[in-house]
């Protein structure tokens, strides 16, 4: 008599433990008259076999794939045994690991240009739903179940690399880099490494050569002693027109936001020359603020990131929160602190990226535009949060404006900008204010290389500070309305 087939094996295991559980138990039907004779397959007769495989339909009994056994223990079915299902396919070895009935083979079905022998853990349909999106160029989506980065863990968690101190990152570091970690781009590759990550970091002026001050940037654990705390992960990075840091900080040291020298960073710089020409070779402010003066960008900073985005990715966002001492006297002047981040991407769809690659903007309710910054407070945008309600734009050379948006101060805790203006609007005025948590987003074309430049840089003179707060940088499988909102996270 010829061997049984793993697959009849499992059939005639089936009809013995149907026998060995009983007669088949009789279902009613939802008005009360009698069903199809059924039987519950998790309940079983205690010490039951049966052969068992949890891998795909097919693949029973393909290369080295074999069935295994489970038994009935307390009138339930254990998990299987000594069962071998489909996993990679170690290309070189002549063995079929896969059990798709080829061995070694090194192909690309679903064309998102990873191979089997590239450990493409979903090559063809049946494998997944959308086989283009998984593979090991794509970043882990969380929730949606599916091993989208094929490293064998669903879901896995995010990890972190920002911590902070002795054993993290050090506050004052000029390593470009460890900026990236900090806003939780742990992930790094090359430009011939087709995985996503940080290809290259750089620390420039706003033209994108020289060096910025030393103090003009940091990685801190939290920025003050209120809630501006890290949003994903233990650290945060922080770019200023002044001193990085607040008054408890140290590497660099605290300096008076208002106070400060009147050659501020002592640094200078032509604008980024693309962002600038696209702008018709002005500066664009809010709607109703005089232009900004001058040709040069004074004190400035900018981070550079090259970034090889996931093959499965469509955007992605920042958090951002600005802090500027300009508020509330110099609100809608022309002497205003500049906040840029500039994506480079060769996306080409709806909805798309900004003329200027600027995505640090709102799009008011009319449609008029404002640039992140502390004109976001000059008409009543909202996004300008952090603050005390009351007289702005009230230096002497402005006529008086108000704002009414402002919803606490939490976030100015211990950053300086909290105790109360020598120079102020009214009694209530403190040093400065912010825009709270923002969420800035744009998109991108996945597995495509793109550059991301942030910068902040003063106009028309050197005083009165500003500090980006940068963190929560993440991809999406989705597109995104480019620009910058109120945050959504937490």
């Amino acid at each position: 008599m010829s061997p049984m087939s793993p697959r009849r094996a499992i059939l005639v295991g089936l009809i013995v433990s149907l026998a060995a559980c009983g007669p088949a138990t009789r279902k009613e039907t939802t008005d009360g008259g009698p069903d199809v004779d059924a039987y519950d397959p998790s309940v079983c007769t205690d010490g039951a076999t049966e052969p068992c495989y949890d891998g795909k339909v097919g693949t029973e009994g393909v290369g080295p794939c074999h069935v295994g056994m489970r038994s009935c223990v307390g009138g339930q079915w254990t998990s299987c045994t000594g069962e071998v299902v489909p996993s990679l396919d170690l290309c070189g070895d002549g063995i079929d690991q896969n059990c798709n009935g080829r061995t070694d083979e090194d192909e690309d079905l679903d064309g998102d240009g990873y191979t089997t022998c590239q450990h493409d853990c979903c090559d063809s349909p049946g494998d997944c739903s959308d086989p283009t999106l998984v593979n090991p160029g794509a970043f882990e989506a969380a929730g949606n179940m599916v091993d989208d980065d094929c490293d064998g863990i669903v879901d896995n968690a995010i990890a972190h690399c920002d911590d902070v101190g002795v054993a993290g990152i050090h506050p004052d570091t000029t390593d470009a880099m460890d900026f990236a970690r900090a806003i939780d781009l742990c992930q790094t590759t090359t430009m011939t490494d087709p995985k996503w990550g940080v290809i290259e970091a750089t620390l420039t002026l706003a033209s994108g050569t020289g060096t910025p001050a030393a103090v003009s940037h940091a990685v801190r654990p939290h920025f003050g002693t209120g809630t501006t705390t890290p949003r994903i992960g233990n650290g945060l990075a922080v770019l200023s027109t002044g001193h990085a840091a607040a008054p408890a900080d140290s590497s660099p040291a605290f300096q008076d936001w208002e106070g400060g020298p009147q050659n501020g960073n002592n640094t200078s710089s032509a604008f980024p020359a693309d962002w600038y020409a696209a702008n018709g070779s002005t500066l664009p402010n809010a709607p109703g603020c005089p232009p900004p003066t001058g040709t040069t960008a004074n004190d400035p900073v900018m981070l550079t990131l090259k970034i090889r985005a996931p093959s499965n990715a469509k955007s992605f966002k920042l958090q951002t929160n600005f802090f500027s001492s300009e508020f509330p006297e110099y609100t809608c002047s022309p002497y205003n602190d500049f906040f840029v981040i500039l994506l480079d991407s060769a996306y080409t769809g709806t909805p798309a990226n900004p003329a200027d690659k600027n995505l640090a903007f709102y799009k008011g309710a009319s449609g008029a535009i404002y640039p992140v910054g502390v004109n976001l407070a000059a008409g009543n945008t909202g996004l300008f949060r952090q603050c005390t309600n009351g007289a702005i734009s009230c230096s002497d050379l402005f006529s008086t404006a108000s704002i009414s948006t402002c919803t606490g101060t939490s976030d100015l805790t211990g950053t300086g900008m909290d105790p109360l203006a020598t120079f102020g609007c009214d009694a209530n005025s403190q040093v400065g204010g912010a825009t709270g948590w923002l969420e800035t987003s744009g998109n991108v074309v996945g597995g495509e290389i793109i550059t991301l430049r942030i910068a902040v840089w003063d106009t028309s003179d050197h005083v009165l500070d500003s500090a980006a707060i940068l963190d929560a940088f993440e991809w999406s499988v989705d597109s995104a309305t480019p620009g910058t909102i109120i945050s959504r996270q937490r």
